[in-house]
């Protein structure tokens, strides 16, 4: 079988050649990989899967992901995640080749307690209603909602703070887990929020999980792939120090301190219900990962 991977130089690119390394794997990325590919370049793309790679599966890992930026150039966030996309699924349906798209949990909006306990809230399931808050979460709802009307044989992959061994190119090169410890090593303290909540997920895990979704048959529609649990991003910092054990003081923040005009949702947390009722869910506690993903850091002791 041949496999195309789209955003094959970032973060989950890197782990999902690993992942299909035993079939035909063609690779493709603006710039790094076998074939220089530009989703905001709808007639070469075409081209590209039409006439010459011709694949039978693809798994789209590539976005325009930093929040900012597309909040700044919101024509180039929506040429890259949504038309972009649905060039893509159009291609795919021509030539009856299967379609994995990968998503976020950014496409929901703010989460009320239920009934019960304050601040209760529960991790959102596939079938409940969007909401985004910014350019980047409407745009990448826009991709979603294009490619299902583009492609039949479809599924699309939400999932949440996303860190693995290859650079995050669009934050400079290091992902949460680096930056905290980038920090550690340059002062006594670091603040974190505590009011922004999720499930940080390693790419090598979401990676074999899309692997198992492409080969299920049955497997149609959006599923939440995410490592199980939940955290705050200041929770998910001092995981990071405990399992380093390193000494730096971490401090409590909100928002508020980090100003931004960004919005962000206060709770992205997502379930993995679909994923569980088919049988199909492989995704690990959040904390086995971060200490599998420690390990091939080196970043133990």
């Amino acid at each position: 079988m041949r496999v195309l991977i789209l955003g094959a130089t970032g973060q989950l690119g890197h782990d999902l050649q690993l992942a299909f390394s035993d079939l035909e794997v063609v690779t493709a990325a603006r710039m790094g990989a076998q074939i220089q590919l530009d989703l905001a370049q709808p007639d070469a793309l075409r081209r590209s899967i039409l006439d010459s790679i011709r694949p039978e599966l693809v798994v789209n890992a590539a976005a325009f992901h930093n929040v900012p930026d597309c909040e700044a150039r919101p024509a180039e966030a929506y040429a890259i995640n949504a038309t972009g996309v649905a060039t893509l699924g159009e291609a795919c349906a021509e030539i009856d080749a299967r379609l994995i798209h990968v998503s976020t949990d950014y496409v929901f909006g703010e989460r009320n307690a239920r009934s019960g306990r304050e601040g209760d809230l529960t991790p959102w399931r596939e079938d409940e209603l969007p909401a985004p808050l910014n350019v980047y979460a409407s745009s990448k709802l826009a991709g979603e909602q294009l490619l299902a009307a583009a492609c039949p044989d479809h599924v699309i992959v939400r999932s949440s703070g996303l860190y693995g061994l290859a650079p995050c190119l669009a934050k400079g090169g290091k992902n949460f887990v680096q930056l905290m410890l980038h920090l550690a090593r340059e002062r006594d303290e670091v603040k974190v929020v505590t009011d922004e909540i999720l499930t940080p997920t390693h790419t090598y895990a979401l990676a074999h999980q899309i692997r198992r979704l492409a080969e299920s048959s049955e497997a149609n529609g959006v599923y939440h792939a995410t490592s199980q649990g939940q955290c705050s991003w200041n929770e998910f910092a001092a995981a990071i120090f405990e399992e380093t054990r390193t000494d730096i003081r971490l401090l409590p923040a909100t928002n508020v301190d980090f100003p931004s005009p960004v919005r962000r949702p206060s709770f992205s947390a997502l379930d993995n219900s679909r994923l569980r009722q088919q049988g199909l869910d492989e995704m690990p506690d959040w904390r086995v990962s971060l200490r599998t993903y420690l390990d091939e850091l080196g970043a133990t002791r």
